[in-house]
């Protein structure tokens, strides 16, 4: 029985990870407002209601979409969620997922930003998600700061708090100034410039 159990419990999975690849490409396409359940459950070879039975709602598939976006950039960079980093391996961590993200994932940051500014008011259906998403990433930075200047490889008179949200802030302020114009803003030397800029700060 447990053999048989962990059959399906693979095939559940290798459903719900098809259905978040349909949704992937066709909200890249036509949008998250473009495109419906039904269009991505075609696309993946389900139903609508196993979309629905994985997801809870057309909410719920974009907040696994988003999810899959962050653990693909983990994986990526061979990095687990509770890695701690030394302040160069980050920075050089945050340049090189910004080449990638320039060359082969630009619908996928559009998506993430489009959602974030659709998402700013309180009420919102994925509010909760991208402000929390957005504290653990500044709690991140705030450790990684931190343990520089425990270790004395960074200035202990600074806030790590402050330079955690300053961080977060050129993030997301660089996609979308490179989503507007990407033939003019090189994403990736922008990232180079501005971590080099904030380690002979820092340093």
């Amino acid at each position: 029985m447990a053999g048989v159990k962990g059959q399906v419990q693979k095939r559940g999975v290798a459903r719900r990870r098809a259905m978040v690849d349909a949704a992937i490409e066709l909200f890249a396409r036509q949008g998250v407002r473009g495109t419906g359940v039904a269009a991505v459950a075609e696309r993946a070879g389900a139903t609508p209601s196993a979309l629905i039975h994985h997801f809870g709602s057309k909410d719920g598939l974009v907040q696994a979409v988003l999810e899959e976006a962050d653990r693909r950039a983990l994986e990526r960079l061979s990095a687990s969620p509770d890695a701690e980093p030394t302040l160069d391996q980050a920075f050089e961590w945050f340049v090189r997922d910004a080449g990638h993200t320039a060359a082969a994932d630009r619908d996928l940051a559009a998506l993430h930003t489009t959602l974030t500014a659709e998402n700013l008011e309180p009420g919102a259906a994925l509010h909760t998600w991208f402000r929390d998403r957005g504290r653990a990433l500044r709690a991140h930075l705030t450790s990684l700061y931190g343990r520089a200047m425990a270790d004395g490889s960074a200035r202990a008179e600074l806030d790590p708090s402050i330079l955690a949200a300053e961080t977060a802030a050129f993030i997301e302020g660089a996609h979308l100034v490179w989503l507007l114009d990407p033939e003019r803003v090189d994403l990736a030397a922008v990232h180079r410039s501005y971590f080099e800029g904030m380690a002979a700060r820092l340093r």
